[in-house]
């Protein structure tokens, strides 16, 4: 038994250390680990050389000697290290490269061209350090050189990515640009005995806009304007925005009657809904006629917050539209109408929700009431004074407003002759 264990037990060494199989494979793992210092220097997948402090080269590898396309004895106690850069290279090695090296004693990846013998220029990343004796002197500087064509090109190929992709969202904002302001009027018409202003913000340049707002004639003294916002953005809130707009228009001319108009804008918008695009906007539709004595208002909202009118004499209220729906919901919706009559020095705001939804950084939102509260420093202003001061009052609370805006502002301005008669009745 124990003789047979003995044996089985020289059996399995011999297998460990006689099998030429084993003894082949480490053979040829050792031969691996013996490379010769020489050769794995001359042949490294990255260039190599070394130069005095001055830059005279002293050494150099025959990866890069390949690179380059030049002899060794060319280079060699020939040559600087600078010798070897483009005219923009031999500069950036004066200006930094070298006194990086004696600052620091090192520098990391920098990007350079190396020239080769035929004139090609060779994309680099260099990182060089300066080894030093037992006493700390400076003795010569070791280079490693990693050729970036391949990333070079990459750059390249992100470059003009990029580049393309600011050409086509400048194109984009161009377009879109050029869509937002056909949706818009081109200047607000001057009206005797009326004083209008209007803003509007976009908050996003590739985007067009929901908000619209347009004052048009209808004949006579008298003229219609309209403020409001559709659903969505982008294209699809441009066709409902050019749609909303004519409608409107061509509605006042047949019947001016603000009731009447949101009335036949609603059955528009329900006969051009699709399934599955959701058509409806918010809007006031309002007509204006100015007389001797001042500027009658009447108008009609279709699920949009109330207009403010700002009082000459400090007082700031809303023009209600009691029960004014969405339009184009519902068939029947019902819509009712409001007049004011605003005197000299009053004015009549309309908005957009991007102006009460406008948020602080801690998350505050202005909302109707704040706008109200706002409003009463702004009396006595004109219409343009009134816009200047909301947008203000919009950027103090949106830094970068989140939501398109629309200001749209008319007022009764106040004339010499009735400011003189003011004068004469307070005198």
């Amino acid at each position: 038994m124990c003789a047979a264990g003995t044996g089985l037990g020289d059996s399995e060494e011999s297998n460990e250390d006689g099998d030429p199989t084993v003894r082949d494979s480490r053979t040829v793992f050792s031969s691996l680990l013996e490379d010769d210092t020489e050769e794995l220097y001359d042949n490294a997948p990255c260039g190599y050389l070394s130069t005095l402090m001055d830059g005279e080269i002293a050494k150099v590898n025959d990866t890069l000697l390949g690179w380059l396309g030049i002899r060794r004895e060319e280079l060699v106690g020939v040559r600087r290290f600078a010798d070897l850069l483009t005219g923009g290279g031999k500069l950036y090695h004066e200006t930094h490269y070298a006194p990086m090296l004696r600052m620091h004693g090192q520098v990391r990846e920098l990007a350079l061209d190396l020239v080769a013998a035929d004139g090609r220029r060779l994309p680099v990343l260099v990182t060089a350090k300066v080894k030093t004796g037992q006493e700390g002197q400076p003795l010569l500087v070791r280079i490693t050189v990693f050729d970036a064509r391949e990333r070079r090109a990459y750059e390249r190929e992100l470059l003009a990515a990029k580049r393309k992709a600011e050409e086509e969202r400048a194109r984009l904002e161009r377009l879109t640009g050029t869509l937002q302001r056909t949706l818009l009027p081109d200047a607000l018409p001057v009206i005797d005995g009326v004083d209008l202003a209007a803003h509007y913000h976009v908050a996003s340049s590739d985007q067009v806009g929901g908000d619209f707002y347009d004052v048009f004639p209808l004949g006579g003294d008298r003229w219609g304007f309209f403020l409001g916002d559709v659903c969505g953005k982008g294209p699809e809130a441009a066709v409902l925005t050019s749609l909303t707009r004519y409608a409107l228009r061509a509605a006042a001319v047949n019947d001016a009657d603000p009731v009447a108009v949101l009335t036949t804008l609603n059955t528009v918008m329900l006969h051009q809904r699709r399934p599955g695009a959701p058509r409806f906007c918010t809007v006031i539709f309002g007509v204006l006629e100015p007389d001797r004595d001042g500027l009658t208002v009447t108008l009609a909202g279709g699920g949009h917050p109330p207009p403010l009118v700002l009082r000459r004499d400090g007082e700031v209220s809303p023009l209600p539209t009691p029960g004014g729906q969405l339009v184009g919901v519902l068939p029947g919706a019902r819509f009712t109408a409001a007049t004011t009559r605003l005197r000299p020095g009053d004015v009549l705001v309309l908005y957009t929700d991007g102006l009460t939804e406008a948020r602080r950084a801690d998350g505050t939102m202005l909302e109707e009431e704040g706008l109200a509260e706002a409003a009463v420093a702004m009396t006595g202003e004109n219409a343009d004074g009134v816009v200047g001061s909301l947008v203000r009052l919009l950027t103090d609370w949106s830094r970068s407003p989140s939501d398109d805006t629309a200001i749209l502002a008319i007022g009764n301005p106040v004339t010499a002759a009735a400011a003189l008669q003011e004068a004469g009745c307070s005198t």
